[in-house]
């Protein structure tokens, strides 16, 4: 299997154990929910419907009035019994048309619901341990779970559920999430970072954390989850919206001419019946698209849920569609994210081992990859362990990396014979001194050595070696020690070299990124790495352009540049300070693992906290849009056919040369009539499928996309009525139904 197979199929990824939507349980409960739906105050939410329900109403009116009619001079019995069967079959149609459009609702949101039914079991009524204090040693007491109010402190043990959402402010946990996201795997959360935020419904399996709950009962991260994906607070987009209103528009229209076509019928001395006016306006009026609407809206949403991304209205899922500017993360996004140590370049003066142990003793307690990495190649190339003579003094001190200095180190103290570094244990002990190691970005560490009172009789090929390493796409990472010897305690500093940091691109997204540019949408890659370095991966990535060392303030200033040219912006982040950003960005999309902040700041969450998920979360906002472009097209588009099939039913007999005009060569008058209604009912039911699935994306250019779907939908939509219109004629007129 290629890697750029292995790198391709996680971007799409599924929750485990996601229902079908055509799963028997949920179409016998759309099937129920169809007919509870035909309740009125429900209809008027959706003009298209109601104005076909009205008319279902009207002629099951028409049907039980010609029941009660006797036949007479003007209307004899055949006559009045084809008339009957006429209309109670045109009713009858309606109806189904009206159930139709009800169950393709009710299919879209009976995933949802069923996912819901998982959730609320997941959902248990715990205690917790409420804490007066917030450490772990101060006392507790045992309340109910649903008794917790933002800014109280619990204590949460290995085996107890977590009673609430909120973040970690003290210890360390593992933690299964399954219930949330479908993964089986524990992950690890702790204090002080960005995987601080935790979950209600979860469960601890080691360790203790102290939790600040975040959430009131009702409003926890689980509470918001089910009621999105059962669909109870989705809310019309404003494209949604936009184009209800162009179809209420159409239908009034439509309503007009054909009400004002009745009183041409009389006055011409061949008035048209109230069946064959209805089933003209029912057909004419984009019923396809309006009982289809709602379920492409709720399908869309479904389909962030079924890859674990929760979306915190349908208007987010709009604008990902709408988005032409991504901003991707280099770390985890564009690369492999675990940037490996590969080599260790000594400055002269300085052998390769004596870096490689500094190297080692300044990583001891760096838990980062990077740091891991420098450790195990210290380790394999040259056998330095912590035992050989390196073991910090009791003293020591780790320097934690920080985003003001750029470096972090060790303090120690140690002993020097002849100015060689050995174990405080030696039997040569000379002089003791405090020796500091720091590793960091070039510029940092340079400016640390001169503060020290180092010279910088290298820093040309400390910069040579430095941009090298950056323009071959790896990160140089310095070296430095500073000493203090003799009874004076004058304190000295040299740089030791460098280590070169590889970081690796992810197979495919080239590839990736060059479908992205068909489609029109410019990828920036987002980096604290310096210029030479984010230069080289963009270029190995086939990235539109890049922002090296990056802050949250050049993160923000980016966002708001590109969107005063009229782009929609799209990025993801996971920390405190990338909340700003995710606030301003169109579409910003959160890590689960990340911090409340960052969470509360995004409109929507990743369960997974893939940040690679970003580009195919565009590619399902595309997809909705299209979808619901294409049904739309197809839609109107049906109307062409119909046309022909009901006008010259309606008034050939009045104006005899509309014969012309039946080009099918349909049956009877009432045939062509019936056979367009039935169509236009069955072409509901028989695209439930496609708009609960959605259009297949294919990442091309907004033209050819455009000339596709016309192509496909439009010409489709002309062509699909007229044979599926002749086929029931046909079929009718086999089982003598043709009247």
């Amino acid at each position: 299997m290629s890697s750029h197979t292995l790198e391709v199929r996680p971007w799409k990824t599924r929750r485990k154990g996601a229902v079908s939507s055509f799963d028997p349980q949920i179409v016998r409960r759309a099937l129920l929910e169809a007919f509870r739906k035909l309740d009125p105050r429900w209809q008027i939410r959706n003009p298209v419907m109601f104005v076909v329900e009205v008319g279902s109403l009207i002629t099951t009116i028409e049907f039980v009035r010609l029941l009660l009619t006797t036949p007479g001079p003007a209307f004899s019995a055949e006559r009045l019994h084809n008339e009957t069967l006429f209309v109670l079959a045109v009713s009858l149609w309606l109806w189904f048309t009206v159930l139709f459009a009800n169950f393709a609702e009710a299919m879209a949101e009976g995933r949802g619901k069923a996912q819901a039914e998982t959730l609320r079991r997941a959902r248990t009524t715990t205690t917790a341990k409420r804490l007066r204090r917030p450490e772990r040693s101060a006392p507790w007491e045992e309340v109910p779970a649903p008794a917790l109010r933002k800014g109280d402190y619990v204590l949460v043990e290995a085996g107890d559920v977590i009673p609430g959402d909120g973040e970690v402010i003290e210890g360390v946990a593992a933690v299964d999430e399954s219930a949330i996201t479908g993964e089986s795997a524990p992950v690890i959360r702790e204090s002080g970072g960005d995987r601080s935020a935790v979950t209600g419904g979860t469960r601890v399996l080691s360790d203790w954390i102290v939790v600040r709950i975040g959430a009131n009962p009702g409003e926890t991260f689980l509470d918001r989850m089910i009621a999105l994906v059962e669909g109870a607070q989705r809310q019309k987009t404003p494209n949604e919206i936009a184009l209800n209103i162009l179809l209420a528009s159409l239908t009034i229209i439509f309503l007009l001419v054909v009400v004002s076509l009745e009183p041409f019928a009389i006055y011409s001395g061949s008035p048209v019946s109230i069946a064959t006016l209805i089933a003209l306006l029912v057909c004419l009026i984009p019923t396809t698209i309006g009982g289809l609407l709602s379920a492409i809206g709720i399908a869309g949403m479904d389909r962030l849920v079924q890859r674990n991304v929760l979306a915190m209205s349908g208007r987010a899922v709009e604008a990902a569609g709408d988005v032409d500017v991504l901003l991707l993360d280099k770390t985890g996004t564009i690369t492999l994210g675990n940037r490996q140590a590969t080599r260790f370049l000594p400055m002269p003066g300085v052998d390769e081992q004596t870096l490689a142990r500094s190297a080692l003793l300044a990583s001891l307690a760096d838990e980062t990859p990077e740091g891991r990495s420098i450790v195990t190649l210290a380790r394999e190339r040259f056998g330095v362990e912590e035992e050989d003579g390196l073991q910090p003094h009791q003293n020591s001190r780790f320097v934690p990396f920080s985003a003001m200095t750029r470096m972090s180190g060790l303090d120690l103290l140690a002993n020097v014979n002849g100015g060689e570094v050995i174990s405080t244990s030696a039997e040569k002990e000379t002089v003791l001194l405090q020796r500091t190691i720091r590793k960091g970005a070039a510029d940092a560490i340079l400016a640390y050595v001169q503060e020290h009172g180092g010279a910088d009789k290298h820093s040309e090929l400390l910069q040579h070696t430095v941009d090298e390493i950056a323009r071959a796409g790896s990160t140089p990472l310095v070296v430095a020690e500073t000493w203090r010897t003799g009874q004076d305690h004058l304190e000295q500093a040299r740089v030791l070299g460098v280590i070169e940091l590889k970081d690796i691109v992810k197979g495919g997204m080239r590839e990736r990124f060059e479908q992205l540019r068909r489609m029109g949408i410019r990828t920036i890659m987002i980096t604290g790495d310096n210029p030479l370095t984010a230069a080289a991966i963009a270029r190995e990535a086939g990235v539109d352009d890049f922002l090296a060392q990056a802050t949250p303030e050049t993160k923000l200033k980016l966002i708001r540049e590109q969107q005063a040219g009229g782009r929609m912006v799209a990025m993801t982040g996971d920390g405190t300070n990338d909340a700003p950003a995710l606030a301003q960005a169109d579409v910003g999309v959160a890590m689960n693992s990340g911090t409340q902040a960052a969470k509360e700041a995004a409109n929507m969450i990743d369960l997974d906290s893939n940040p690679t998920k970003l580009i195919e979360i565009v590619e399902i906002g595309k997809q909705l849009l299209i979808t619901r472009g294409a049904l739309t097209t197809f839609s109107i588009a049906n109307d062409v056919a119909k046309y022909f099939a009901i006008i010259p039913a309606a008034f050939s007999a009045t104006y005899p040369e509309l014969n012309a005009l039946n080009i099918m060569g349909l049956a009877t008058p009432h045939s062509a009539v019936l056979s367009a209604v039935i169509f236009n009912a069955l072409i509901i039911i028989a695209l439930i499928p496609l708009a609960l699935r959605g259009v297949k994306y294919r990442p091309i250019g907004a033209g050819p996309l455009l000339r596709r779907n016309l192509l496909i939908y439009g010409l489709g939509g002309i062509v699909a009525p007229f044979v599926g219109i002749k086929l029931i004629d046909l079929l009718l007129s086999l089982l003598h139904l043709t009247l």
